[in-house]
C-alpha cells in the first residue's frame, strides 16, 4: 500500500510539475504556415530570448493559419486574454487588417502591441523564367491587358501584401486596379509557390521571405520598396530608381494579450528591446535583409493606432475599401 501511495504520489507530482512548466513556458503564435515573415519572426526572436537569457526555456512556436491572421487575433482576445506568457507575430499586415476590418469588428486595443525591432523590405518577385526583366516591364504588360498578370501573397486580399503592387500601378498612372488579379494565401512560402509553380506571375511580398529562394536561384526580385536598395542585396534595384515613388517597409514585432497587466507588459517590452540590442539579432537582420526599425514599449501602441488611420485613409484613396 505504501509504496502504490508512494508512486501514485510520485506520478501527481510529475503531472503536477509538468502543468508547471507548461505554464511558465513562453509560446509565440506565428499567424500563418512555416516559412513565411510571421514564422520567421517567432522563430528568431523566440531563439535569441533564450539564447540571450531572457527567457528560461526554450520559446514554443505554434503555427496559427487563418483569415490572414485573424483566426489567431480572436484566439487570443477570446481564449487567452491574460496569458502573459503568450506572444504572437505581428507586422504591417496586422494593422493593415484593423484598418481594413477584416477581421470583423476587432480593434488594435483589445491586444497590447509590444513593439517592432526590424523592418522588412517590400519585394516584388518573379519567377527565375519570367519574361519579366524589370519592374517598368511588368507595369507595362499590366496596362496592356490587366488580367495577365496574377500577383500572389501572403496577406488576404486588401491585405499589405496587396497593396504593394497597387501602390506601384497608381504610381505608374494606372487607375483600373480592381481588374488585378491577386490571390491572397497563408505565408509568403505559400506565396511563392504559386508564383514558381506557375500559378501566378509574380509574388508580392517581403525581403525575408524570399532570401532563401533568392539565394537558390528559384526567384528573381524585380524591386525593392525602400529609399535605398538593401544592404547586402545591393544588386536589387528599387521602385523609385525605377520610376515609382513606391516605399512600403513591413515592421517586425509583437503583440500580447490586452488583459495582462502593465507589470508583465513592460516584461515583454524590456525583453524585446533586449532582442533588438543583441548582436544575435543584428546578425539576423543582415542575413535576412532587414533594416534597422525600432519601436519598443508604450508609446508603440499610439504609433500603431496612426498607422492604422493611414492606411484606412490609403485603403480608400486605392479602392481597396470605401
Amino acid at each position: 500500500m505504501k509504496l502504490t501511495f508512494l508512486k501514485a504520489l510520485g506520478t501527481s507530482a510529475a503531472i503536477s510539475l509538468m502543468a508547471a512548466s507548461s505554464v511558465w513556458a513562453t509560446e509565440c503564435i506565428a499567424p500563418a504556415n512555416p516559412g513565411g515573415g510571421w514564422d520567421f519572426t517567432c522563430r528568431q526572436i523566440g531563439k535569441i530570448l533564450f539564447d540571450i537569457g531572457q527567457v528560461d526555456a526554450p520559446v514554443q512556436v505554434t503555427n496559427m493559419a487563418g483569415a490572414g491572421g485573424g483566426l489567431a487575433f480572436s484566439t487570443v482576445v477570446a481564449e487567452r486574454n491574460e496569458d502573459a506568457d503568450l506572444i504572437v507575430a505581428a507586422s504591417s499586415a496586422t494593422t493593415t487588417r484593423l484598418a481594413q476590418k477584416a477581421f470583423g469588428d476587432a480593434t488594435a486595443d483589445q491586444v497590447r502591441f509590444v513593439g517592432a525591432i526590424g523592418g522588412d523590405p517590400g519585394v516584388i518577385v518573379v519567377a527565375k523564367d519570367s519574361p519579366f526583366q524589370s519592374l517598368t516591364d511588368m507595369v507595362e504588360a499590366i496596362k496592356a491587358d490587366p488580367a495577365s498578370v496574377a500577383f500572389a501573397g501572403g496577406s488576404a486580399a486588401g491585405g499589405f501584401d496587396h497593396m504593394k503592387p497597387l501602390q506601384v500601378l497608381k504610381a505608374a498612372g494606372f487607375n483600373d486596379i480592381t481588374a488585378v488579379k491577386y490571390i491572397g494565401v497563408d505565408g509568403g512560402a505559400d506565396a511563392i509557390t504559386q508564383t514558381v509553380g506557375g500559378f501566378t506571375q509574380a509574388m508580392t511580398g517581403d525581403m525575408s521571405e524570399i532570401v532563401g529562394f533568392i539565394k537558390s536561384g528559384e526567384v528573381r526580385a524585380l524591386a525593392v520598396l525602400t529609399e535605398e536598395r538593401v544592404p547586402g542585396f545591393e544588386d536589387i534595384p528599387t521602385a523609385k530608381e525605377q520610376g515609382y515613388d513606391v516605399v512600403a517597409v513591413n515592421w517586425r514585432g509583437l503583440y500580447v494579450p490586452g488583459g495582462i497587466s502593465d507589470a508583465d507588459f513592460q516584461k515583454w517590452a524590456d525583453r524585446l528591446q533586449a532582442v533588438a540590442d543583441s548582436d544575435e539579432w543584428k546578425e539576423a537582420m543582415a542575413a535576412n535583409g532587414l533594416a534597422p526599425f525600432t519601436k519598443v514599449g508604450g508609446d508603440f501602441q499610439t504609433w500603431i493606432d496612426g498607422v492604422i488611420a493611414e492606411t484606412a485613409d490609403l485603403s480608400r484613396e486605392i479602392g481597396v475599401i470605401q
